[in-house]
This record gives structure tokens, C-alpha cells and sequence, in this order.
């Protein structure tokens, strides 16, 4: 069996055909006329005939030359099919990302995030869910999301994660609030025992508040009020209906502002990790979930 001949040389071919002349296609290829010369000549010998008569007034094909060209122009197609069909595989499987995202994280982090992430590849689709921290721990265990994101104090189980910011709260009140007038910082056990407006149950925010006061043997009291996002936390506070630990990145322009002040807490530490956490899956799908959109 003669040797396969390689695609390049297939092409010329075709395109000897079709523009009438060596040199022409020896010019779309971007190739000089003696390199696609000996090209061809190379693709004769492979085969073992004669495909192109050379004169001075151009390049015409052999009748076995018309026959070896409609079996190059097919091998050719279906070439270009493989490409495309790997192609589009290849955005099916990567062209989608699903994201949760507690609701901190999606409203004041997580939309730069997107936006790099989306410049650096204009035809990614992110799908994405804003929940608590619980659920989105949930989604991402049972594989129901790519990746998510979580404000809850530690590392979650059942899950890989690593932290990818980080926040800190704050205890805030309108500026008339009493505590604004205290000189000294409150004690926990006055914080812990002052019903505060608060996130939902299962927040990373109000499990990240609850450790807190933990950490000195405190359980905090029933919410004054409870609310599913930080914003309508933070209007509340603003509307002067009670203090609130709530996240700095969500009160941060209120406090520059003037409009909500800090209150500090006594021997307190409010810092937490934000991260990005992904299921159990092969370490690759998890590196390249995490080098997607973390960072």
C-alpha cells in the first residue's frame, strides 16, 4: 500500500484545481511556487500517477487528477466536519458554567468576577443561582452547580474548597441609635442578648455572627427581625429599625457616608473566609471549576 499522502498536500491539490495554476494556489497557502512544486510532485510519487500537466499557460489536472481530487475534496469535508463536530463538543462541555452563590458574594463580588471571567471568554454562558450558604453547599455536593460560593464560617463538608476573599462584619445601628453614644465598645454578652435584624437561618452571615458569639460562650438571641438578603437588612437598619451585624462590603458606603455607623464589640473577631467550594469530583473537572472563575 502506498505511503498515506498528508493533508497539505491534499489541499494544493484541490486548489490547483481550482484556481487554474500552481503558483495561484501556492499563494493562498502562503507557500513559495517551488515549495508547492515539489510538494506535488511528492504527492504523485506517494500515489504512484500522474496528477497535474504543467505549461506555460498554467496547471490542468489528469483525468486521474480530476479522480484523485473529488477523493481529496471528500477527504477534505469530512476533515472540516471532525473540527466542527470537536468544536462544538468542545462548547458543550465548556461553554456552560452553573454558579451558586450566597447572596453577599453574588451581589457585591461575584458580578466583577463574571465579567473577567467572561472577557477572557466571550462565549461562556454562566447560569447562576443566588441562595443561602447552606443551599448553595448543598447544589454543589450533589452536583447540581459547577462550582459555589458560601459565606459560612470553616471548611463544608463533603466538598473541596478554598477561600477566595475575604470580609469581615460589622455591627451597625443608625446614627441616633444609643450605642452610638457609648465611649467603650459593647460586651458580646450585651450584643448577644439584644435581638438584632438578621439574615435567614442557614445564611453565611448569621452562622459566621452565631460562631462569633459562640467563640465566648454566647448564643445570640431571636432575630428582632429576619430578612433573605443583606440589602434588606441593611435598608432596615437605615430605616432606623435596630443595629445589625451585617457584612462591610454590603454597608461599606453607608458608613463613609455617615448614614449607618460602626459599633465596635469587645474582644470580638468578625473576620471570615469567603470561598469557593466545588463536589467531590476528579481533582482536574475541580482545578479547572476553580481556575475558571476563582482565580
Amino acid at each position: 500500500m502506498a505511503p498515506h499522502p498528508d493533508i497539505d498536500s491534499l489541499r494544493l491539490l484541490v486548489l490547483v484545481a481550482e484556481r487554474g495554476s500552481l503558483t495561484a494556489a501556492a499563494g493562498e497557502l502562503r507557500i513559495s511556487q517551488p515549495s508547492a512544486s515539489k510538494r506535488l510532485s511528492l504527492l504523485e510519487r506517494r500515489l504512484g500517477v500522474r496528477l497535474v500537466d504543467r505549461t506555460r499557460r498554467g496547471s490542468s489536472l489528469t483525468p486521474a487528477g480530476t479522480l484523485v481530487t473529488g477523493w481529496a475534496q471528500r477527504v477534505l469535508d469530512a476533515l472540516n466536519a471532525l473540527a466542527d463536530g470537536a468544536e462544538a463538543l468542545r462548547r458543550e462541555h465548556t461553554g456552560n458554567l452553573t454558579v451558586a452563590a450566597g447572596l453577599t458574594i453574588a451581589e457585591h463580588l461575584l458580578p466583577a468576577w463574571i465579567g473577567d471571567l467572561r472577557r477572557a471568554d466571550p462565549d461562556l454562558h454562566v447560569g447562576m443561582q443566588v441562595t443561602n450558604s447552606s443551599h448553595v453547599c448543598e447544589l454543589a455536593r450533589h452536583g447540581e452547580v459547577d462550582i459555589g460560593f458560601i459565606e459560612s464560617p470553616g471548611r463544608p463538608t463533603g466538598l473541596r474548597s478554598r477561600t477566595v476573599a475575604r470580609d469581615r462584619l460589622v455591627l451597625v445601628a443608625p446614627p441616633d441609635h444609643p450605642w452610638t453614644r457609648r465611649k467603650r465598645p459593647i460586651p458580646p454578652a450585651e450584643v448577644a442578648a439584644t435581638p438584632l435584624i438578621s439574615r435567614e437561618s442557614g445564611s453565611g452571615t448569621r452562622q459566621a455572627a452565631r460562631q462569633a458569639m459562640a467563640a465566648h460562650g454566647l448564643d445570640l438571641a431571636p432575630p428582632l427581625l429576619e430578612f433573605g438578603s443583606s440589602t434588606a437588612v441593611r435598608n432596615a437598619v437605615v430605616a432606623g429599625a435596630g443595629p445589625a451585624l451585617i457584612s462591610e462590603l454590603v454597608v461599606a458606603g453607608d458608613l463613609a457616608t455617615g448614614a449607618l455607623t460602626e459599633i465596635p464589640i469587645e474582644g470580638v473577631t468578625l473576620e471570615r473566609s469567603l470561598r469557593a467550594a466545588v463536589g467531590l469530583s476528579p481533582m482536574g473537572e475541580y482545578d479547572a471549576n476553580m481556575r475558571r472563575i476563582a482565580g
